[in-house]
């Protein structure tokens, strides 16, 4: 996914530009900490005290001229509007969030408002035309069928959360003002992989024929999750 959204960043600012990015639900800030190392402004918005204090952490041990350009925010993501004035950012991205929200247009509405002219949203979803690969793929014929009615699923922390169909994002992003401009799909071959599985010794071609298959219909329409990238207009 990194590699997706590096294209679509280099794809819309000119090259050496320093942006300024919003990272919305951020985690332990893999992401972000990521584009501080590349020059970028970066702002992390997250809501789980523990995860804030492992991104402080991690911060923490990055040279000073990265400390100074990334600043970490205790919060909840639908509240942008307290935290920032609106078109204040190039990028946002909210990454794993949506699927723990029941009513995310509210939150998308936020975002897109966050974004400057010709800014980039870039949205990391469940796919809910997708939830039966997984069961049907282990073999489990129950659980494959009842997902084919459902955008509800039970994900690998045992938590029940939703899913999304890129159709009613496609048509949701058109109704904020950032109407798609590219998808992919993510872990189009990997979905079933054990949690803590070691990596192959030439991941290198993983990742390229999981890169090839993200931007390939039509494997890309069952990948376990989507990457769309939406443009404020």
């Amino acid at each position: 996914m990194a590699r997706q959204l590096d294209e679509q960043m280099a794809a819309r600012f000119p090259v050496g530009q320093r942006l300024r990015v919003l990272d919305v639900g951020m985690g332990q800030g893999t992401q972000a900490l990521r584009l501080a190392r590349a020059g970028h402004q970066v702002t992390g918005l997250e809501q789980d005290a523990t995860m804030v204090a492992v991104a402080r952490e991690a911060l923490a041990g990055e040279p000073e001229g990265i400390r100074e350009r990334m600043r970490i925010i205790e919060g909840d993501g639908r509240d942008t509007g307290v935290h920032f004035l609106p078109g204040s950012f190039d990028v946002v991205l909210c990454h794993g969030v949506l699927m723990y929200v029941e009513e995310p247009d509210p939150l998308l509405a936020g975002l897109a408002r966050m974004l400057a002219h010709g800014g980039l949203l870039s949205l990391l979803v469940r796919n809910a035309d997708a939830l039966a690969m997984r069961p049907g793929l282990s073999g489990d014929w129950p659980a494959a069928l009842g997902a084919f009615d459902t955008v509800s699923y039970t994900n690998r922390l045992g938590l029940d959360v939703r899913a999304d169909r890129l159709k009613t994002l496609t048509a949701t992003l058109t109704g904020i003002a950032a109407p798609l401009h590219a998808w992919y799909g993510v872990r189009v071959f990997t979905d079933t992989a054990a949690d803590g599985a070691q990596l192959p010794a030439d991941v290198e071609t993983l990742l390229a024929a999981e890169e090839r298959a993200g931007r390939t219909d039509p494997y890309r329409g069952v990948a376990a999750l989507l990457h769309l990238c939406g443009v404020r207009g």
